[in-house]
């Protein structure tokens, strides 16, 4: 089935078109209709598969059809992070070109006044993190009474202990008939049940259960010393000098290390974290968007807020804390139908994290066996203006 044959408002079907958008992906096929129809859905598909489209051309549509003379919020997107507000802003934005339906993302970091001007003006999509959200509704400027659409992405992480307080908190500023859609790439047993509570008999979508990594993503793995990673990282950097790399750290203290070790032997890298101002962070992501910066090193909190199409490889440096995480951070390559590598590094104090990542998704992750002689020529690399390959250092055993 093509887009067009949907029965979508005319401008949503052109901008489609103009964005290259030809036939649906299996999540946009299978959650469209129902969110039209106005049902629940509960959705779980892997990183990259065009969740967010699923269900921002749905809620355009909905709106484009049903207009009203006082502009209030009607569909709510609630999401972890500044990022990820940014960007669904845009392809909000994008969908809707020229349907006069009005979006506007919300978040922390930046000052209020802009934003609450906006909102004294009305707009019908509020794309927000909870925080800002939730100050601005205490002093009266974000009225949520008329909300037709929640949507909760990355629904995993909305529902985890962090986030479940804001979500029970919210349930008493929005209409009890609503409809409520969840979006994410992973969900767990207990998150499951609590999505459940907040839902009315949902539709429940998922698109390859048994393997959360996607199809397109080659991952491997390989044993490494802490203290030695970032030779490794240096080697495999130098050897795919047109590459666009994006390596993950488990601490801001830990971004900032690795970017000063890589900066000793002139590899030039941006971090992004959470001690960086909102301004900043926008900025650098730009700046990876268009290829002014090729290696970005960033912790978590950006890992399910980085939409770059063309991620040719994402390290994992350290391992993650959370298993699930594993999926959000290598599903930053390998997106749109794009084949894309990710390579782990896994130090002995890791490998407990490892077992836990192979549990998550149902897999062993293959292994890079790398001989001792090769790995000793490694960590000298410092020393030896020597070319190497990465592949080499796969043995032939």
């Amino acid at each position: 089935m093509k887009f067009e044959q949907y029965n979508f408002h005319p401008h949503i079907t052109t901008n489609l078109t103009k964005l290259g958008f030809r036939r649906p992906t299996d999540i946009q096929f299978r959650a469209i209709t129902p969110i039209m129809k106005g049902e629940d859905v509960l959705a779980i598909a892997q990183t990259g598969t065009g969740k967010t489209a699923a269900f921002a051309i749905p809620i355009i549509n909905h709106l484009c059809n049903n207009k009203k003379k006082n502009r209030k919020i009607r569909s709510l997107v609630l999401v972890p992070t500044r990022e990820l507000a940014i960007q669904i802003n845009e392809v909000f934005n994008s969908i809707g070109f020229n349907t006069g339906v009005k979006v506007f993302s919300l978040y922390g970091g930046v000052e209020q006044d802009k934003q609450i001007q906006t909102l004294k003006e009305g707009i019908d999509i509020l794309i927000t993190t909870p925080g800002r959200m939730f100050d601005l509704i205490s002093q009266g400027y974000i009225d949520l009474s008329q909300l037709e659409t929640l949507v909760l992405d990355e629904a995993d992480h909305m529902l985890d202990l962090g986030f479940l307080k804001d979500i029970t908190d919210l349930m008493r500023h929005i209409p009890f008939k609503r409809q409520t859609l969840f979006f994410s790439a992973t969900i767990t047993d207990k998150i499951r049940k609590l999505a459940y509570s907040i839902v009315k008999n949902p539709i429940r979508i998922q698109i390859s259960p048994e393997n959360p990594v996607n199809k397109n993503i080659d991952h491997s793995l390989a044993m490494i010393e802490m203290d030695d990673k970032r030779f490794f990282l240096e080697r495999i950097v130098n050897e795919n000098p047109d590459s666009k790399f994006l390596i993950f750290v488990r601490t801001k203290v830990r971004a900032e290390r690795v970017s000063k070790a890589m900066e000793r032997v002139n590899i030039q890298t941006s971090t992004i974290h959470g001690d960086k101002d909102q301004k900043e962070r926008i900025k650098v992501l730009d700046q990876f968007r268009n290829n002014s910066i090729k290696i970005l090193i960033a912790t978590d909190v950006s890992a399910r807020g980085i939409d770059i199409a063309d991620v040719d490889i994402v390290v994992n440096y350290d391992l993650p804390d959370q298993a699930e995480s594993y999926v959000h951070r290598v599903g930053r390559t390998g997106r749109a139908n794009k084949k894309g590598q990710a390579v782990s590094f896994c130090s002995k104090e890791e490998i407990p994290l490892l077992k836990e990542i192979e549990t998550f998704i149902g897999s062993k992750i293959d292994l890079i066996k790398i001989k001792k002689d090769v790995y000793d020529e490694t960590i000298q690399l410092k020393n030896d203006s020597k070319e190497y390959d990465w592949k080499s250092l796969i043995s032939d055993d």
